[in-house]
C-alpha cells in the first residue's frame, strides 16, 4: 500500500508540473513585431504587452527580425535569421506570424511575388514541423501611411497586392486571419514614421492577438446608433450587426421574427432579418449569453442620412419659419438621431485635452434617437426636418433622420483615406500647406490645433477625418440615402471639388455597400463671392455623371451677405421633391426646376432646350432676367429672352451670330425664371 501511495504522489506531481507549464506563444515579425521607434520596447512592444494581458499562465517570445522579409529570395529573408532558428526551437504552442511590410521594397515584390504564397506555406510548415499542435495566426499587415517616401512610386499598390497573397494563405490553409491593419489605419499619429507604430498602437495589435487567443471581444455590442426610438429602414432584408465574445450564439427578435446566429473567431456576427413593414412600435431584442440588449419604441420606415457643413447644420430655431413651425413640432412617425460635435470650429485654440481626443476621433457628443417634438427639433437641421415632414406626410410613414453635419467642414474631410489614397493622394500631403485646400479652411484649423505638440495633430477639416470620426461609426446603419449641403469651403477650385465630388460619393456607396444609393445635394446659394458662378454650374453639370444624384436650387433664395440664408423650408422641400419623384416613383412630383439641356444658335438667336420646363414663367411677373450670351468666348452681352413652347429664345442686337450663351452667371442674382410648380432654373453655361 506504501508503494502504491508513493507511486500515486509521483504521478500526481508529474501531471501538476505538467498542468502549470505555460503556453508559448511565438510572435514572428519584422521591426514592428520587434518594437523598433518604441520607447523601452522591451516593456512596450507588442508581444511585451501581450504578455502583461495574458498573464503568467503563458510565455510570450518576441522573435521579431527588424528588415526581415517573408520572401526568402527577399533583401533579408526571415527563415536565413537567427530569430527564426531561435522561434523553431522555442516551438510555440501558439504562432502568430506579422511579415510582409519590408517585401513592398522594390528588391523584392516586383521580383519574386510569385513566390510569395509558397514561401509563407514554407514559414507555416516549419513552425507545424516542431510542434504539431501548434495554433497558427496569420496577421493582415499593418499600414504604411501616405507620408511614406515611396508610397506613391509603388509601396501603396504593393502593399494591397501582398495583403491580397496573406489572405490567400489563410483561405488555402484555414488558418485563423487576425487584422493588424483596419485598427490602426484611421489613427496616423500612432504612424509617426509612417510604419513603426507607437507603444499606443503596438497595444491595439497586443489586444488583438490577444482577443484573438482568448475569444473575449468584451461581451455583446452594437453600434452607439442603436438606441430606443430609433427608425430601421422598411422593405428591405435588414442586417444587424455587432461584437461578441468568439463562438457564442447571438439572437435577433423583433416583429414576430427571431434570429439566430454565431459569433465569428474575430468577434464579429451579424443577423439578416427578413424585410420588414413600414410601422411600430416594436421591441428590437438582441441576446448573447446573460446580456440582453433592448430597444423599445422602434418603428420602421424610411431612414435618410442628412450631412454636409453649416447650412445643412443650421437649426430650425434659426430659420425664418421657427416661430410659426417649432410648436407644430410634436410628429411621432419622425424620428431624430442628431450628431453634434463636441467642439465648434470657432475662432479659438483648442487645448491638450481637446487636442488629444480629436488625435483618437472622439469628436461627436454622446446622442440618442428623440421622437421630433418642440423642444428635440428647435436644435435640429431646419433643411432636414422639411424634407422629412414632406416626405412623412406623403408617404404616410415613419421616416427617421441622421444629422451628421459639421460648419466649415470641406469636402475632402467626408472622404474615405483609401478613395483618396488611390485617387487623390496629392491632397493628402502636407494638408494645412496644400493649394487644393481652400485657405479659410486652412488657417481656421491652423489656428485650433496651434497649441499641438503632435506633429501628425488631427482636426476635423482634414482629409479623411470625418469620414473616419463620424461616417464609419455609423457602422453601415441602413439606410434609404443621403441629402447633403456643402460646398461652400470648396468653392476656390470647383475643378478639384468635381474630382472630390465624385470620390465622396463612391465612398458612401462603397461603405453601405449600395451602388444604387440615392443622393441629392443642395446647389450653393447666391452670395458676393466671384467663384460661385462657376462652383454652381459645376454641381449642375454633375448630374448628368453621377448616378441616382439629383440637385435642389437655392439660388432664389441666397443673402448677398450671410453665407447662411435663413429660410431654409424651401430648400428642404426641394430636396424631398427629388426623393419623391426618383426613389419613390412619384412622377406627378415635380422634382426641379428648368435644367439646361442644349441650346441650338440659328438666325442670331440662342434657342434653349430644359428639362422640367413645362409652364416656363417668372417668378416676379417681370421679363426674363440675366440671360447673356456672346459669340466670343468671356465677351457676354446682356440679352432678352422670351418663353416659346417649352424653350426659350435669347438674343441680343450686339451678337449677331451667337454661340454661347449663360444664365444667372453673377455670384448674387436675381434671376426670375421658374417653370409651373414655381421651381427655379439653375444657374448655367453653355460650351
Amino acid at each position: 500500500m506504501k508503494s502504491v501511495f508513493l507511486c500515486f504522489l509521483l504521478i500526481s506531481s508529474v501531471l501538476s508540473a505538467v498542468a502549470q507549464e505555460p503556453v508559448k506563444v511565438a510572435c514572428i515579425g519584422n521591426s514592428i513585431t520587434y518594437g523598433s521607434g518604441i520607447d523601452n520596447r522591451e516593456l512596450n512592444s507588442y508581444p511585451a504587452q501581450l504578455q502583461r494581458m495574458l498573464g503568467d499562465g503563458y510565455m510570450v517570445s518576441n522573435f521579431g527580425k527588424p528588415g526581415a522579409t517573408l520572401l526568402n529570395k527577399g533583401h533579408r529573408p526571415y527563415m536565413q535569421q537567427d530569430e527564426f532558428r531561435q522561434a523553431l526551437k522555442f516551438a510555440g504552442d501558439v504562432v502568430v506570424i506579422h511579415l510582409g511590410i519590408n517585401d513592398t521594397d522594390p528588391r523584392d515584390w516586383p521580383n519574386y511575388r510569385d513566390y510569395f504564397v509558397t514561401d509563407y506555406l514554407a514559414l507555416i510548415d516549419s513552425f507545424k514541423v516542431v510542434n504539431p499542435k501548434a495554433r497558427i495566426l496569420i496577421a493582415r499587415m499593418t499600414p504604411i501611411a501616405d507620408r511614406h517616401p515611396r508610397f506613391e512610386s509603388g509601396t501603396r499598390d504593393w502593399h494591397g497586392e501582398i495583403q491580397q497573397a496573406i489572405e490567400t494563405v489563410a483561405r488555402h490553409t484555414g488558418l485563423e486571419l487576425i487584422d493588424f491593419h483596419e485598427p490602426l489605419y484611421r489613427y496616423p499619429f500612432m504612424l509617426p514614421d509612417a510604419i513603426h507604430p507607437t507603444a499606443e498602437g503596438a497595444g491595439i495589435l497586443a489586444r488583438i492577438v490577444y482577443s484573438a487567443m482568448t475569444g473575449d471581444y468584451g461581451g455583446l455590442h452594437l453600434p452607439e446608433i442603436f438606441s430606443d426610438n430609433m427608425v430601421l429602414q422598411r422593405n428591405s432584408s435588414l442586417e444587424i450587426r455587432g461584437t461578441a465574445n468568439a463562438g457564442k450564439e447571438v439572437t435577433v427578435s423583433i416583429a414576430g421574427q427571431k434570429k439566430k446566429t454565431q459569433v465569428s473567431l474575430d468577434g464579429n456576427w451579424t443577423v439578416r432579418l427578413e424585410s420588414l413593414q413600414a410601422g411600430g412600435p416594436y421591441t428590437l431584442v438582441v441576446r448573447s449569453e446573460n446580456q440582453i440588449k433592448s430597444f423599445s419604441n422602434v418603428m420602421v420606415g424610411e431612414v435618410w442620412l442628412c450631412s454636409g457643413q453649416s447650412n445643412m447644420e443650421f437649426m430650425l430655431k434659426q430659420a425664418t419659419t421657427a416661430r410659426k413651425d417649432i410648436p407644430l413640432g410634436n410628429n411621432e412617425q419622425i424620428r431624430l438621431y442628431d450628431m453634434k460635435a463636441r467642439w465648434r470650429t470657432n475662432s479659438v485654440e483648442w487645448d491638450g485635452a481637446v487636442l488629444d481626443s480629436l488625435n483618437h476621433l472622439q469628436y461627436y457628443q454622446d446622442t440618442k434617437w428623440s421622437v421630433c417634438s418642440p423642444s428635440t427639433v428647435s436644435d435640429f437641421s431646419a433643411i432636414a426636418y422639411y424634407f422629412s415632414k414632406m416626405l412623412q406626410d406623403s408617404l404616410q410613414v415613419p421616416v427617421g433622420l441622421i444629422c451628421n453635419a459639421i460648419g466649415g467642414s470641406p469636402t475632402e474631410a467626408w472622404i474615405s483615406r483609401e478613395a483618396l489614397e488611390y485617387d487623390f493622394p496629392a491632397i493628402l500631403h502636407n494638408w494645412r500647406q496644400n493649394d487644393f485646400i481652400q485657405e479659410w479652411v486652412r488657417n481656421r484649423a491652423s489656428l485650433n490645433i496651434k497649441q499641438a505638440t503632435c506633429t501628425l495633430q488631427r482636426h476635423p477639416y482634414e482629409p479623411c477625418y470625418l469620414f473616419e470620426s463620424g461616417i464609419l461609426p455609423l457602422e453601415q446603419f441602413p439606410i434609404k440615402g443621403v441629402i447633403w449641403y456643402q460646398g461652400e469651403s470648396n468653392a476656390h477650385n470647383y475643378e478639384a471639388h468635381e474630382k472630390l465630388f465624385h470620390l465622396l460619393i463612391d465612398s458612401w456607396r462603397k461603405n453601405w455597400n449600395m451602388p444604387k444609393l440615392p443622393f441629392y445635394y443642395v446647389q450653393l446659394s447666391s452670395i458676393d463671392r466671384p467663384s460661385w458662378p462657376w462652383f454652381r454650374d459645376s454641381q449642375r453639370s454633375m448630374m448628368a455623371d453621377i448616378p441616382y444624384s439629383g440637385m435642389a436650387v437655392s439660388s432664389d433664395y441666397g443673402d448677398s451677405l450671410d453665407v447662411h440664408p435663413r429660410n431654409k423650408k424651401p430648400v428642404g422641400e426641394r430636396l424631398a421633391r427629388w426623393a419623391l419623384h426618383d426613389t419613390y416613383g412619384m412622377v406627378h412630383v415635380v422634382p426641379s426646376g428648368p435644367l439646361f439641356r442644349c441650346a441650338d444658335f440659328r438666325q442670331g438667336a440662342a434657342y434653349i432646350t430644359f428639362d422640367y420646363a413645362e409652364g416656363m414663367h417668372t417668378s416676379d411677373g417681370q421679363p426674363i432676367k440675366t440671360f447673356e450670351i456672346a459669340d466670343t468666348e468671356g465677351i457676354f452681352y446682356p440679352a432678352q429672352a422670351e418663353v416659346i413652347g417649352n424653350r426659350i429664345k435669347v438674343y441680343s442686337e450686339k451678337v449677331k451670330s451667337p454661340r454661347y450663351v449663360r444664365y444667372a452667371w453673377q455670384p448674387f442674382t436675381r434671376a426670375n425664371l421658374v417653370n409651373s410648380a414655381g421651381l427655379p432654373a439653375s444657374t448655367f453655361r453653355s460650351y
